[in-house]
């Protein structure tokens, strides 16, 4: 390409920092911002960014999209909101009909085929008709995506994959922390829960599409993993177990002291089974820390020989923005349709400016 890449930016949070900041950094050009708080609404993204001197770009109100996408004509749009699919309708949507290719943080949205597929369809039809491309992205493509294929590629014979992330859910609000169960008692837990745990893999499968029961991250991540390693499943499966600590932990999050023994938060664990014979079993850890636990990732593929690899306390919000940012060349080069980064080339750290890796003209 020979100008600069634009950008729009859908949501000015926490993650939109590091988003319009690398997007600059990297020879972007941000033409736009769109958020829903009025707080944030009217401010140059300076103010989010905190850089010195204006941008010139003001953030404007989400209801305003469609007239700023069509006004700005921006290549891509990167959309930092909420976690599911559902939640990003209204913004692919506004997308799509601009003919604006997007990329969202929206863990679900990795890879949504297998857990929104009516919706997810309808999506890809409105990006094929507006000739652009839809996709999720972030921390889990490569540290549970490319990460774990590129490891298989070394293998002679792979058995099973194994893999665990975990994450403080005092970092992400009293919504998730009540939501991995913690505080409970094992006994409301089991009750509130670990409900689903003695479903067949059919049973759980048609509530996770109905939408009634929306399922760990590492769901997703399994069906992406299958996909991009050319296996069958056969069968899916989530678990949800509580941890507990053997001394009492307070919790600013909650407002509370979780008593030794009581739930700190959980593990949501998948187990897919393949018709080649290799079985997935992987976990999102989400609890409490105690003073000595710290966010870990491991994964750990048996077979020939058994490897493992580990990350140790992963700046997960950077290194989200990171892969996503540098992940806009081939998002642009892709073709039209909802289409999960399983299907693009690995992704690429830029030495030159963003335009200099988009093939397409």
């Amino acid at each position: 390409m020979d100008r600069k890449v634009r950008i729009a930016q859908y949501g000015c949070g926490k993650m939109s920092a590091y988003l319009m900041r690398y997007v600059m950094e990297k020879g972007g050009e941000l033409v736009a911002a769109f958020d829903v708080n009025p707080a944030v609404i009217g401010k140059d993204v300076s103010e989010i960014i905190r850089c010195g001197g204006k941008v010139g770009v003001t953030i404007r109100p989400a209801a305003e999209a469609d007239a700023v996408l069509k006004a700005t004509r921006p290549d891509v749009c990167i959309i930092a909101t909420r976690s599911t699919v559902a939640e990003l309708e209204e913004a692919y949507t506004v997308c799509a009909a601009n003919g604006v290719n997007a990329i969202a943080t929206c863990e679900e949205a990795l890879y949504p085929w297998n857990s929104s597929p009516a919706l997810t369809e309808k999506l890809d039809r409105l990006a094929k008709a507006g000739g652009c491309t839809l996709c999720g992205s972030g921390y889990p493509d490569l540290y549970w995506g490319t990460m774990v294929t590129n490891l298989a590629g070394s293998m002679a014979s792979i058995k099973k994959i194994k893999g665990s992330s975990s994450y403080n859910v005092e970092d992400y609000g009293i919504a998730l922390a009540e939501g991995h169960g913690a505080g409970m008692t094992l006994a409301e837990f089991e009750e509130k829960i670990g409900t689903c745990n003695s479903l067949s893999s059919d049973e759980i499968r048609k509530i996770v599409e109905s939408g009634e029961y929306v399922p760990s991250y590492m769901w997703n991540q399994n069906g992406w993993l299958c996909e991009k390693l050319g296996l069958t499943i056969v069968s899916q499966v989530q678990k949800c177990v509580p941890h507990t600590h053997s001394e009492d932990l307070h919790s600013d999050t909650l407002g509370m002291t979780i008593r030794a023994g009581d739930a700190t938060g959980m593990s949501a664990i998948v187990t897919t089974e393949t018709a080649e014979g290799i079985t997935l079993e992987t976990e999102c850890i989400g609890k409490v820390y105690a003073p000595d636990e710290f966010d870990k990732n491991e994964w750990t593929i048996y077979g020939e020989p058994d490897t493992t690899v580990i990350v140790n306390r992963p700046a997960t919000v950077e290194l989200t923005c990171g892969t996503i940012v540098n992940r806009i060349p081939q998002l642009i080069d892709a073709a039209p349709g909802y289409v999960t980064t399983n299907h693009f080339p690995d992704n690429q750290y830029m030495v030159k400016p963003i335009h200099c890796y988009v093939k397409s003209r």
